[in-house]
């Protein structure tokens, strides 16, 4: 269901994932009141057997993919953290996930690092734009049970959210209860190495109220044996200090005002306990705390006398916590903590001017708070201890025009003003163009002006952990990113979406000679697909490819591919789902990649890891009409390899479990 909250938004009735695309040739973008006591106007979608029911102001087709993968098809896959959720959308290329996951291996969207795009909960900022100490946002600490759906934007959706948004936008949404009858679901797991998880929530609605209320632990042991060479092996030949536990705690208490106004109040809380493999010279002994807490208190109404014009407004919270201690070589001692607060407001109106124009403008503000702390007993680090304590203020207007040019081409274009305190005024805009050849294939494209700030952390504060020195001369990264691409559907059954992609990143940010450095330019190009068949009702299948040729172009790396990104990743993914049965097999590669700092002797930093070829299988089988064995296998082939440099995938690996709902 599509409600006037979901306005802004894409779409998101997929089967495994689908990339959406509202309205038609002809049609005119009006939005209907809603109310919960009268019926909504509904469209019959003749892929799906499901109604979708609009209520709100629907969207014009977009001029860059927009993938959407909703919460039914992440329990398909049996994936625990949204880190696994994107490994298996186009464009991504991710180390950090799954067994021996480490901040240092990597997440790569279309070339590009997590600080180099935007996450956003329920369109709310989520990144910290934090390096230091192992404390970029980790999104291993984000379980899956929360998760309505999650949308990949991008293109011209920078103009919306964010000029950092090199590779594009990952939209995670929360379960809307909004209008929703009771439901409770409750579910435990327990498999290899000390594998727990175990979640609960309950959602449901009265009158014109609606709640939802969740939590969801995730932990385990990893201490699965590794080969010589190996990150961080222990003296007993397993995995030394790769255990982790997470938690989530979720809530939403919606109210419906009138049939054209709603307020919404979501919380989201992650806590994270973990080791730190960092590659293991010497043996990493190092823990990491991770606290984050996500507040957003929003506005959505129609306003005037019709029905063509939405406003939303917004405010957010967001806080994060990093913690970083342990023993260096068992003589010393380090600990480094920042304290990063995000506060957020934003007003967006969405107004379709005419048949032919609608305008999407409104204004964001952002202030950025961290204390910083490093603390050292090394001799000659002792010098650096500190407590840094910085701010930033944010201030963005934006524009977003979007013109029905004929009844199948359209055009975008669109500007992001930007007033920061530190870096001044930047204007950043955005083009956008699609063209509906036939009914079933589409033509689009788009380029968009991108740059992001340098970290407050990369600034000022000495990393005690790496022993990386800050710089206040950094400049901002700040260049361009396109597509163009496809949009075919064959049939009612088949669909596929074809897009090149590619970005230039001038002053990029790394560490040079222990310092943070603007190093250059990085050229990124490549090729992304997606395809979708649903071969009969109870059968379905996916395929995903992504090539990625991320190159260093100054530098003494100048003509290396960027280390740990992958030239080549896939996944094939086949699905059997009838009467409560469901049985789904994926198959993922990874070309390999570069190898990183801290290779094993013998390695190389310009070596490639080997590629690698996975097999998966998860079933959900009925036991009872509201019970149900879930069964999850992981590398069915049994044999042990390394993800990436240094990082090892264990064998055969299962998780058994029981789901009840209400």
């Amino acid at each position: 269901m599509l409600r006037l909250q979901d306005y802004q938004r894409p779409i998101s009735d997929a089967h495994w994932l689908q990339s959406q695309k509202c309205g038609g040739e002809g049609e005119v973008w009006q939005c209907e009141p809603f109310s919960q006591n009268s019926p909504s106007p509904v469209e019959e979608d003749e892929e799906d057997e499901e109604e979708i029911v609009v209520e709100g102001q629907k969207q014009p087709p977009t001029t860059s993919p927009v993938y959407t993968i909703t919460g039914d098809e992440i329990q398909k896959q049996g994936v625990e953290s949204l880190t696994e959720v994107l490994r298996s959308l186009p464009g991504f290329a991710i180390n950090d996930t799954g067994f021996g996951a480490d901040i240092h291996t990597g997440l790569y969207y279309r070339g590009t690092t997590l600080n180099q795009n935007l996450f956003l909960l329920n369109g709310r900022s989520l990144n910290t734009n934090i390096s230091t100490y192992h404390g970029a946002t980790d999104l291993n600490n984000i379980l899956t049970s929360g998760i309505d759906r999650i949308e990949l934007l991008s293109g011209t959706a920078a103009t919306l959210y964010g000029s950092e948004a090199f590779g594009g936008i990952v939209n995670i949404l929360t379960k809307d209860p909004t209008g929703q009858p009771f439901r409770a679901n409750a579910q435990v797991q327990a498999g290899s190495y000390g594998q727990q998880n175990y979640r609960a929530n309950v959602s449901g609605s009265a009158n014109a109220l609606g709640y939802a209320l969740g939590y969801e632990r995730f932990q385990a042991d990893n201490d699965y044996r590794v080969p010589k060479g190996a990150a961080n092996r222990g003296p007993d030949g397993r995995l030394f200090n790769g255990d982790v536990q997470f938690d989530n705690y979720f809530g939403q208490v919606a109210y419906q005002v009138d049939s054209r106004n709603i307020l919404s109040l979501d919380a989201f809380k992650t806590t994270s306990r973990k080791g730190l493999l960092y590659f293991g010279f010497p043996l990493q002994r190092d823990r990491l705390n991770h606290d984050g807490l996500n507040i957003g208190l929003s506005w959505r109404g129609l306003v005037g006398a019709g029905d063509d014009s939405v406003v939303t407004a917004n405010l957010g919270y967001n806080r994060n916590y990093f913690n970083t201690y342990g023993p260096t070589q068992n003589i010393f001692y380090r600990q480094g903590s920042l304290d990063s607060t995000i506060l957020t407001a934003r007003v967006e109106h969405n107004w379709q001017v005419s048949p032919l124009y609608n305008l999407r403008y409104g204004m964001d503000v952002k202030g950025d708070l961290f204390t910083g702390e490093t603390l050292s007993d090394v001799p000659r680090l002792i010098r650096f201890n500190e407590v840094e304590e910085r701010d930033r203020t944010n201030i963005a207007l934006f524009a977003l025009n979007t013109f029905k040019i004929l009844d199948n081409v359209q055009f975008e274009l669109g500007l992001r003003q930007t007033f920061n305190s530190e870096y001044g005024n930047s204007a950043d805009p955005s083009v956008g163009f699609r063209w509906d050849l036939t009914p079933t294939l589409a033509v689009r494209s788009s380029w968009v002006s991108v740059r992001r700030f340098p970290g407050l952390d990369q600034l000022y504060l000495f990393d005690t952990v790496h022993n990386w020195l800050p710089n206040p001369n950094l400049k901002p990264e700040l260049g361009s990113a396109w597509t163009a691409g496809l949009d075919i559907r064959l049939n009612s059954s088949v669909s596929a979406q074809l897009t090149y992609f590619g970005n230039s990143l001038e002053n990029r940010i790394s560490v040079v000679a222990g310092r943070w450095e603007n190093i250059g330019l990085v050229n990124t190009n490549g090729f992304e697909a997606a395809i979708r068949w649903q071969i009969t009702p109870q059968f379905s299948a996916l395929a995903n490819y992504t090539y990625t040729d991320a190159r260093i172009k100054t530098g003494a790396d100048k003509g290396l591919q960027l280390s740990t990104v992958p030239f080549s990743v896939a996944q094939i993914g086949f699905g059997y789902n009838w009467n409560g049965w469901q049985v789904n097999l994926y198959a993922n590669y990874n070309s390999g990649s570069r190898r990183a700092l801290f290779t094993a002797i013998g390695d190389n930093p310009r070596d490639f890891s080997p590629s690698w070829l996975n097999l998966d299988l998860n079933a959900k089988i009925p036991i009872l009409k509201n019970l149900a064995l879930l069964i999850y296998l992981e590398n069915l082939a049994n044999v042990s390899y390394e993800k990436v440099n240094r990082i090892y995938q264990p064998g055969l690996t299962f998780r058994l479990g029981l789901s009840a709902t209400i």
